[in-house]
Parts: C-alpha cells; structure tokens; sequence
C-alpha cells in the first residue's frame, strides 16, 4: 500500500517526540525516586549523673557592719586608720580629747579617799563605844548614832566608788575602739571636729568583708526543697556568680559557700521566700551590696537519659521523638523528667537509641531517611549541667 510523502513526515516526527519525551523523563524518575529519602541529624541517647541546680539573683550583705559613733561629746584628737584599712577586733580606731574627764575621774578618787579615812575613825570610835557599852560607859543613844555615821560613810564611799566606775566608762569611750574585724568605709570627719554623740553620720563605717553573706529569694514553691537541703547532714552548695551572660549562661565564678537559713516567712506580696549562703571571701571577690546570680545544687538524678532540647517534639497531649531504625524512623512517646536550656531527661527510650536531632518537620512514622554524616554545629550532652 502506497503512504502518501506528506503523512510518512508526520508519522517520523511523531516518533521521534516520542523517544525523546521517553529518554527526558526516565531520568526524572529516577531522580525522583532517589529523592525520597530525607535529610536528618540524629544523636545519640547518653546516660549520665546529671545534677539539677536552681537559680536566682542575690545580694551580697556583710555579716557584721558596724557605722563608728562617739559615745561622748568630745574634740576628735586622732584617726589611727586609713579609709580601706583592715582593722582586727579591738583595734584602736580614734581617740577624743580625755583631760576633762581624767579630772573628774581625779576627783571622785579623792573624794573616795576623804569617805574612807572618815569612815575608818568612825569604824574605831564605834568599836570603842561598843565595849564601852557593856559596862554603860556610854549610852546606847550614843553607841547607835556612831553605827549610823559608820553605815552613811559606807554609802558615801560606795557613792564616790560608783562616781569613779562611770568615770572609767566615760574615760574609755574617749579611745574608739573596732567591735568587729573588717575593713574601714570612708570617713566624714577629720581631726579637731567636735564630735556630738547625737550626731547620726557617724565618723565611718567597719564592715566585715570574710566571711560574707548572700541573701536570695526564690519562689515559694522551692520551700520543700529547701527545708530538705537544711535539715540535711551537709549543707547544700551555694555557688554565687557574676551577673549572666546574654545567652542565659552564668558568668565568673565569685565564691563557694553553703546555705545558712531560710527567712521565717513567705512574702505575701511576691510569694517568695528569703534564704541566706555564707561564704568564705578570702579573695574578697564578694563585695557588700553586689548583686549576683546563685545557683544551689537541689538533687541529682543517678543514669538519667539526657538528650538535647531539639530532639523532644511537641504533640497535642504528649511528648515524643523520632527514633532512626535502619532507614526508617518511628514515633517513640517519650516523658520529659526535666527539662531546660541545655538539656532534657526523659524516659521511654534506651540508652544508646539514635535520635533524631534535626529535620524532623518533613518526618511522619515510617518515613525513610538519610543520616548527615556531618555533625551538627551545637549538639552536646556530655558534661553538660541542668540550669533553670
């Protein structure tokens, strides 16, 4: 049968848009079918002693600070420190001008001295006039007004005795001396100022730097907890720091110490309930009126499972992860024991599982995945510590 010129050229053009439809998409399917594996991080499930720690801002208070104050009225004759000087207990600070008081302290002695010659003569005529009295050589009208000289010496000389002790006190209150160990503040008065007991500013300030104290507040909820950690037999470590970083980490260390007490009462107005930590301050790192972050060890959970924060996802009633079997995953429900910024405690899976780490809004149960051998820029279980 003879095919006419015109519909052969149709015919071979249709072919050859065919084969080449054909060879354009056999390869689209194959890379197509390659494709369908996803791209994940995974990690691994490790099993460690991780410590819980709780949080909060503290101020740092001195245990004794004492503002000097002249207990007399007096010209300030000497300052024996230096503004920042560390003074023991005792320590001569200041001294006031003393000569009036030294005369009327020289005053009441001899005043003391006249009471006791006069009480003696009357001690020997009353001796006398008692023997006399036996035999009536005196009358006992006599006899009794001796005994009641003898007895108004014996008051007078306790009198001028009494005048010359408070003349002692106030001789003493003419040397300052420190109360406690600490350091000296900045003084308001120099020498040759008349000093008034009344006067409220005080010369300066000795404040006890070592040991110190931070007071903290934390919420009332943490009241259990912290009762346990003070009836312990060792006292619960207080770690103070400086201040926080901008990614939430805490900063310098400043001192080691240990939870002393809990305030007798929670504030009704912020529901919080005060404590206090004593520290050793030897390096002097910790300042009165310092603000710091603390941070208290609460408990430690003995071969928790930890994982990073990223693997836990969120569903509508619970918690779960992807868990990597072959080139699959499943859904694994997992519940979060605790939880934070570095890390989170679960339970439901086993040490060791491989988790998936990054990736996972593409995943559903049973979906086949691609393992990154890379490994991601942030992902870091060990060593790390659970920080509210």
């Amino acid at each position: 049968m003879h095919i006419p010129r015109k519909s052969a050229v149709i015919v071979g053009v249709l072919l050859l848009l065919a084969i080449a439809a054909w060879a354009l998409t056999r390869p689209a399917k194959t890379k197509l079918a390659a494709s369908t594996a996803i791209p994940v991080r995974v990690v691994s499930v490790s099993e460690q002693d991780i410590p819980r720690f709780v949080s909060g801002i503290g101020s740092v208070l001195s245990l004794h600070s004492v503002i000097i104050r002249p207990q007399i009225d007096g010209i300030l004759t000497q300052l024996l420190v230096k503004e920042g000087q560390l003074v023991k207990a005792g320590d001569l600070l200041a001294t006031i001008d003393d000569r009036s008081i030294r005369a009327s302290l020289d005053q009441a002695r001899a005043q003391l001295g006249e009471s006791q010659a006069q009480l003696q003569v009357a001690q020997v005529n009353l001796k006398r006039y008692k023997e006399l009295s036996v035999d009536d050589g005196v009358s006992k009208q006599t006899y009794d007004q001796q005994q009641a000289l003898v007895n108004q010496l014996k008051a007078t000389a306790q009198g001028n005795q009494a005048a010359i002790d408070s003349a002692q006190v106030q001789l003493s209150y003419t040397q300052i001396r420190s109360p406690v160990t600490g350091r000296v503040g900045i003084r308001t008065v120099d020498e040759g100022n008349f000093l008034r007991m009344s006067d409220t500013q005080g010369l300066f300030s000795v404040t006890q730097i070592d040991p110190i104290a931070v007071e903290f507040s934390l919420p009332q909820q943490m009241l259990p907890t912290l009762q346990g950690l003070i009836a312990a037999q060792h006292p619960a470590d207080v770690n103070a720091y400086m201040g926080a970083n901008t990614d939430g980490q805490t900063g310098d260390l400043l001192g080691e110490g240990r939870l002393s007490l809990i305030d007798n009462q929670i504030s009704a107005t912020t529901g919080t309930i005060r404590a206090k930590a004593e520290f050793s301050n030897t390096a002097q790192k910790l300042w009165p009126g310092q603000l710091v972050t603390i941070k208290i060890q609460t408990a430690l959970d003995k071969n928790a499972l930890v994982v990073p924060p990223t693997v836990v996802q969120r569903g509508l009633d619970s918690h779960f992860v992807y868990r990597v079997n072959g080139d699959k995953v499943d859904i694994v429900p997992v519940q979060v024991v605790y939880q934070d910024s570095d890390l989170n405690i679960v339970k439901g899976v086993q040490a060791g599982d491989v988790l998936v780490s990054d990736g996972q809004s593409r995943l559903k149960a049973g979906a086949q995945v691609e393992v990154l051998k890379q490994p991601p820029q942030v992902i870091q279980t060990a060593n790390a510590q659970v920080q509210p």
